[in-house]
């Protein structure tokens, strides 16, 4: 069986949905979702957007300037720019299709401070401007009667054949000239993350299995607020906003002392790696690994009506913020690199496009700045969906099976213990700091998994194939 369409989106978060919205709708669109809807990075994003909005007190050039200090100065300029310009716009868009952003008492668009900014800059919907903005998105991408939305579709496999994609989903043949890769992050990979438990690094495989370039893939980003909640042992930690530290939380060691000012000037409002290894340096001076956040010097009223969710959640591990510090400790959040992009998420395979955090624009450097992760995703799935109306082949019609590959009877294994493995080799060889040593030690061992994983004749599953994605995203990192 197989099914046509003009585009196909796989992934369902912010950069999927709005690539979807701003595509012609004279076209066929099919937006895959791994798992349920609500699921995706983009929807536990907590603190917000960034954007120029109050031009009297801020301007795109000191954003810029913002951005490529955080970055290092490894900043793609150009796009950098161009996502910039555009911010305002985007959050204006935003709010014309019904997100409800938090308004100060003026009623205009109320703007916090985070690490690493200047300014005030950051929109946002309290502390779940992810979920707010991706559950608008859905809305209005269900209205749209050109665009399909398929919950719990499992991409099998990505192929380019005679100037068209076949992709397998749940073993169903889907066929479309024109591909939009917006499948998130690669958490997954690691023991500890804030991502969510589908970021397993899928796009990336299947874009490098069919020839597209993958960039800087090891510049991997360690948020340094996660909970750190002792009798916690799943993989997937609670994310304490930089919004926090925004509004004037302070890190404190074991001892309960302050410790940024012997690291860096801007103390809690350092960029994440600055405090991501600030935090590793003082655990190293003091020998402890406890670290917490503390914002009890604030109003307890206005620190339960700015952060309501992570209020609420953290007194369900009886912890209350306006009475008591946070456990903290980093993990890992982000990946600045992935499929390299053109600033119209075009990519080397011609009609294969990426967009959101598994993209490489260039943006980040070195090290993406807060809240301008949900910008890049608006930015350039707008940019690639603008691109494909001007381009992309429309009515397209094809036919096509899927083929069933020859040989034995395909056997199954436990992929637990690989993924287990590939876990803890990740998190000893490259936690905020690469450690070399441990990189050429476990590289041939990662390699001889993802040997394992292609040569065996084994059953055509989900598990399997993110347990390839997770195999290759950790070799590309550490290689």
């Amino acid at each position: 069986m197989y099914k046509n369409y003009d585009i196909i989106i796989v992934g369902s978060g912010v950069a999927g949905l709005y690539a979807a919205l701003h595509l012609d709708a004279a076209f066929r669109v099919l937006v895959l979702s791994k798992g349920e809807v609500a699921v995706s990075n983009s929807s536990l994003a907590q603190g917000g957007i960034s954007a120029v909005i109050d031009t009297e007190n801020d301007s795109c050039e000191t954003f810029i300037s913002d951005t490529l200090k955080a970055g290092g100065n490894q900043n793609n300029l150009q796009n950098l720019t161009i996502m910039v310009e555009q911010s305002r716009a985007e959050i204006e868009n935003l709010v014309g299709l019904g997100v409800d952003f938090d308004r100060d008492k003026s009623g205009n668009l109320a703007l916090a401070l985070e690490g690493g900014h200047s300014k005030k800059r950051i929109v946002f919907h309290r502390d779940s401007t992810g979920s707010e903005v991706t559950n608008t998105l859905v809305k209005r991408v269900r209205e749209r009667s050109n665009i399909t939305l398929l919950e719990n579709a499992h991409l099998l496999n990505l192929e380019k054949l005679d100037g068209f994609f076949t992709l397998n989903i749940n073993n169903n043949c889907y066929i479309s000239p024109t591909c939009i890769l917006a499948t998130g992050g690669i958490g997954g990979v690691y023991n500890y993350t804030t991502n969510s438990p589908s970021a397993t690094g899928d796009g990336i495989y299947f874009a490098h299995k069919i020839g597209a370039v993958i960039k800087d893939l090891s510049l991997v980003q360690f948020h340094p607020t996660a909970f750190a909640n002792a009798n916690d042992f799943q993989s997937e930690r609670f994310l304490i906003s930089e919004a926090v530290r925004g509004e004037g939380a302070y890190l404190l060691n074991c001892n309960g002392e302050r410790f940024m000012q012997n690291y860096d000037a801007r103390l809690e409002l350092a960029p994440r790696d600055v405090v991501s290894r600030s935090i590793l340096a003082e655990q190293n001076r003091t020998g402890s690994a406890e670290f917490f956040l503390d914002l009890r010097h604030k109003n307890g009223e206005y620190i339960q009506s700015r952060f309501p969710q992570i209020h609420a959640k953290l007194l369900t591990c009886n912890i209350d913020m306006t009475q008591e510090p946070v456990p903290i400790y980093p993990c890992q959040h982000y990946i600045m690199g992935g499929i390299e992009t053109g600033g119209n998420g075009e990519t080397a395979v011609s009609g294969l496009y990426a967009a959101g955090e598994c993209s490489c624009t260039g943006v980040h450097g070195n090290n993406r700045l807060a809240s301008n992760s949900l910008l890049e995703a608006l930015v350039f799935s707008r940019r690639a969906a603008t691109h494909i109306n001007a381009n992309a082949p429309r009515n397209f019609s094809a036919e096509i099976q899927l083929k069933i590959p020859p040989g034995a009877t395909p056997t199954n294994i436990d992929y637990a213990p690989i993924r287990t493995e590939l876990r803890n080799i990740m998190q000893r060889a490259y936690f905020i700091t690469p450690d070399y040593a441990e990189i050429r030690k476990n590289l041939p061992r990662i390699a001889e998994i993802k040997q394992l994983l292609e040569s065996e004749n084994l059953v055509l599953t989900p598990e399997l194939i993110e347990t390839k994605a997770l195999a290759t995203t950790a070799y590309l990192i550490l290689s």
